[in-house]
């Protein structure tokens, strides 16, 4: 970006392909302990996933992993369980279909894997679903790791698509996914299709994205695990360790300003840019690059040019949050969604406790 400079300057487009990533990161948390984000299950995510993870068990002998999987909607079932492969060691059933007049399907692990032993987290949320869900119920019912975070979505339907003479085509339900302890991934319908999608906003409302023991399981819907604790049905996967969602901090006067934050780096960072390029990766540049006074202080008078208020209390509070969501940004801007992850951690409490349950 040329941040406005004048004279204009002709630039001949090249077309080529843009590759869609579906693993945002992988990189070393310490030495000893590999993150790894998946924000989707594509055709490419196994080999994504692989080309991070080897470098980690290989050269680095990584006693820990923790796979990021918050906000991934699914996609590909085999994705997820190639994934799962290569967690689990022996021949074990990663997740099966069965429908009214659809037979039981298994999928299994057998092949040999990267990261079969070691500390294993996954990271769920409320908007981990589907393929998700079933690489987290894996390994959840075989107790190979710990999930951590909260309830996730609990999508869990099989579709066949039939194509229809005048070229259009009919989707049909024919299944649901069960995890390997008999549990089925998918919420009910029962009260009906508004309630089923208004779900998750009533999650927020009746307290359990903020509370563990605000949510309700039915005893007829329990389970056991392969080392036989109790785990629960009903749709969705619910995590073994919760974290509540964080409300901290006067978070309507934060995400006032935190929306600003990306406009606003992308319009300032060719003034830093050169320094930035200086910083040989993204773990030198969160120790070296400083978001000084004078560039937070643009950023507000930016945020308030925006109608955002100016209240000194509530900014005080916010501060320390802002500071480092502007320096994640200036780190997107050099090493994508990878250089924002890393940088975020340190304010990323599920995050934390992911790490904390992997001591």
């Amino acid at each position: 970006m040329r941040a406005n400079k004048l004279p204009l300057k002709p630039f001949e487009i090249v077309r080529n392909k843009i590759p869609l990533y579906s693993v945002d990161a992988g990189y070393l948390i310490d030495s000893k302990t590999g993150y790894i984000k998946i924000n989707r299950f594509a055709a490419t995510t196994y080999e994504e996933f692989k080309k991070k993870l080897r470098p980690m068990v290989e050269e680095n002998k990584i006693e820990k992993l923790v796979i990021d999987l918050r906000q991934n909607p699914g996609g590909y079932l085999q994705a997820a369980a190639q994934i799962a492969d290569e967690l689990l060691s022996g021949e074990k059933i990663i997740v099966y279909t069965k429908g009214k007049a659809y037979d039981r399907q298994d999928y299994m692990s057998g092949k040999p894997g990267l990261f079969e032993r070691g500390k294993l987290v996954i990271l769920i949320d409320q908007g981990s679903a589907s393929a998700s869900e079933i690489l987290a119920g894996a390994i959840q019912d075989w107790d190979r790791g710990t999930i951590v975070g909260r309830t996730s979505f609990g999508k869990g339907l099989v579709q066949e698509q039939y194509d229809l003479s005048d070229g259009s085509g009919l989707r049909l339900t024919v299944a649901r996914y069960y995890t390997p302890s008999g549990r089925c991934i998918q919420k009910s319908y029962d009260k009906g299709t508004a309630a089923y999608y208004d779900e998750i906003a009533s999650r927020f409302k009746n307290g359990e994205l903020f509370k563990d023991d605000s949510i309700l399981q039915k005893d007829s819907l329990v389970f056991e695990t392969a080392n036989g604790r109790k785990v629960f049905g009903g749709g969705g996967i619910h995590p073994d360790v919760f974290v509540p969602l964080d409300t901290s901090g006067n978070l309507d006067y934060y995400f006032g300003f935190a929306n600003f934050i990306p406009e606003f780096v992308y319009k300032n960072y060719s003034r830093f840019s050169t320094k930035i390029d200086g910083y040989k990766n993204v773990a030198e540049y969160n120790q070296g690059f400083v978001v000084e006074d004078a560039l937070f202080n643009d950023f507000l008078q930016y945020a308030f040019s925006q109608k955002i208020k100016q209240d000194d209390a509530k900014l005080a509070v916010i501060k320390p949050k802002l500071l480092i969501q502007l320096k994640a940004y200036f780190a997107r801007q050099r090493w994508q969604q990878e250089g924002y992850l890393f940088v975020t951690k340190a304010i990323d409490k599920d995050l934390q406790k992911a790490l904390e349950s992997a001591q």
